[in-house]
């Protein structure tokens, strides 16, 4: 038979065969000699050891699409990241790390603000201004009021979509609303730091429908930018891509040279002076990081 893992835990992994059944499995002992680890979202052949109890073992892991690092997850088809208009507000130098991260492992974003019931139209379009150039899908809503989660459903069908963001942000409300049956811990935003408690603990993938899943993933709190020289972070901001075909130099890392077409977008408003700030600072961040 052939499923897709949707859970580990504790040396367990638990595999929807499509239909609605799910198997508790274990791994056979050729992955271990392999040093080779399944992955939520692997789409895996098992065997059924008994039907009632729903147990079986893991026999093979079907070639990957591709394999996220953080988090550890295959076959990902795109990553909805969930921010929160309000309580708490973005963190626009967090949102951006994670936008570069998306980036490096080449899987489609999707932007989301929850809370709209929270602010007013004005905010939303300052949001969207940000990322107009960028080439990501952005889209509000607010599951308090169910405005606009019809076209976060239609954005969904069909793929296997890993949902991320900060704690606090909606995440949980959001699966709740997606798949009552997950039954996701929801968490009260500590009015004294605005940062929700991590109510995740650990990777999970939900079958909302046909050929429709949802990783659910842990909060994050800060994500460091590695994996990359300095000089390679310009690639990693999509609307700098055709501004700098006016850089005056082929490796200009639009930051100090002159003749930027990049810099020149900024002063245009063609990229939002947020982003480049951010790109500045994380810049010197992978810069002064060399040096040591």
């Amino acid at each position: 038979m052939q499923g897709k893992i949707i859970k580990g835990v504790a040396g367990f992994y638990y595999v929807h065969d499509g239909a609605g059944q799910v198997y508790q499995c274990r791994a056979k002992g050729v992955f271990r000699s392999r040093n080779v680890k399944p992955l939520v979202g692997d789409n895996v052949e098992f065997e059924v050891l008994d039907e009632a109890a729903g147990e079986g073992n893991v026999i093979s892991i079907l070639p990957r699409k591709n394999a996220l690092i953080r988090p550890a997850a295959a076959n990902v088809d795109q990553i909805l990241l969930l921010f929160s208009m309000r309580s708490p507000a973005p963190n626009w130098n967090l949102l951006d790390r994670f936008l570069i991260s998306m980036e490096q492992q080449e899987i489609p974003t999707i932007l989301c603000f929850n809370k709209t019931d929270l602010s007013d139209s004005r905010e939303e379009e300052a949001y969207r201004a940000v990322y107009r150039n960028t080439g990501y899908t952005v889209c509000f809503f607010s599951v308090q009021s169910q405005r606009g989660l019809a076209e976060v459903e239609s954005l969904l069908t069909g793929k296997t979509t890993a949902l991320a963001g900060p704690s606090g942000v909606g995440k949980s409300s959001l699966m709740n609303f997606l798949q009552p049956e997950a039954e996701a811990e929801t968490g009260a935003v500590s009015r004294k730091i605005q940062r929700g408690r991590h109510t995740t603990r650990h990777t999970e993938l939900f079958y909302l429908k046909k050929d429709t899943f949802l990783l659910d993933t842990p909060g994050f709190t800060s994500l460091y930018v590695e994996g990359m020289e300095c000089q390679e972070l310009r690639n990693y901001f999509p609307e700098f891509r055709e501004p700098a075909k006016g850089c005056r130099f082929l490796d200009c890392v639009h930051i100090g040279e002159r003749d930027c077409g990049v810099k020149q977008a900024v002063e245009a408003g063609e990229i939002s002076p947020e982003r480049y700030a951010n790109y500045r600072q994380i810049y010197q961040e992978l810069k002064d990081k060399k040096k040591w």
